[in-house]
């Protein structure tokens, strides 16, 4: 018998982090000026990061250049990864059509079909109830009892709690709720893999950016004074952050 071959890859199903930039509109050049003034306000955010371009939400009359504006986005520092579309919308073009599962505590409303457990089921005869999916161990929450510096960064897929303070140029990644108990003042990315019931929590709000499930907010925007550098919750209201203030309750 001859021995064995050693394995030389793995290739599997996977997840990408990647940013979803989903248009509003085919008016290309107002799209681009519009984007350039956001890619502006945090150039340093931005460069290098993958990018996906869901064309779900333009209107049905609609049409928008995929090609062009990934293009454009390359020439601006960002890697556009593929695109998605509703079925029978495709654009065609050189971009490759990619799947988004649906995120967890989001309207299903224009995103792609999927069962409740945001998976499909292949090969199930009609009227057939599908078995329910293995529990999964729940993600452990990572705690922080030291400073953050600049450059360094944490991450979780379950919450991450931190004692001391976040400095600027530091960042915290969860999967699921982010407790800073001291100043914020770097990065706090809660919900990262779609959690969209994810918040962050602080006793002094200064970050240089908050996000939730992918929606986020640089320093460039002010707080809102009730929540500037005091006591407050982020949390995710549609689509857009909502700020309150933390009084004790």
């Amino acid at each position: 018998m001859s021995p064995r071959k050693p394995q030389l890859f793995d290739l599997r199903a996977g997840n990408v982090e990647a940013l979803q930039l989903s248009p509003r509109t085919g008016d290309a050049q107002a799209l681009r000026e519009a984007l350039g003034a956001h890619l502006d306000a945090s150039p340093e955010f931005f460069r290098d990061a993958a990018v996906v371009i869901d064309l779900r939400r333009l209107p049905d009359d609609t049409r928008l250049d995929a090609d062009a504006l990934a293009e454009w986005l390359a020439e601006r520092g960002l890697r556009p990864l593929g695109l998605v579309a509703q079925p029978g919308r495709e654009p065609g073009g050189r971009l490759p059509l990619l799947h988004v599962p649906q995120r967890r505590g989001a309207d299903a409303q224009g995103a792609d079909t999927a069962d409740t457990t945001g998976q499909a089921h292949a090969g199930t005869p009609a009227g057939t109830p599908a078995a329910p999916p293995a529990p999964a161990a729940a993600p452990s929450t990572l705690l922080v009892d030291r400073p953050l510096r600049s450059g360094q960064r944490v991450y979780s897929a379950g919450d991450v709690i931190v004692l001391d303070s976040v400095s600027h140029g530091a960042e915290i990644i969860a999967g699921g709720n982010i407790h800073v108990y001291a100043p914020l003042r770097g990065r706090a990315l809660a919900g990262a893999h779609g959690d969209t019931s994810a918040r962050i929590f602080c006793s002094c709000l200064e970050p240089e950016l908050v996000a939730i499930a992918g929606v986020y907010r640089t320093a460039e925007q002010p707080l809102p004074p009730e929540v500037a550098g005091k006591s407050a919750q982020v949390l995710l209201d549609g689509d857009s952050l909502r700020f309150e203030p933390l009084r004790g309750r």
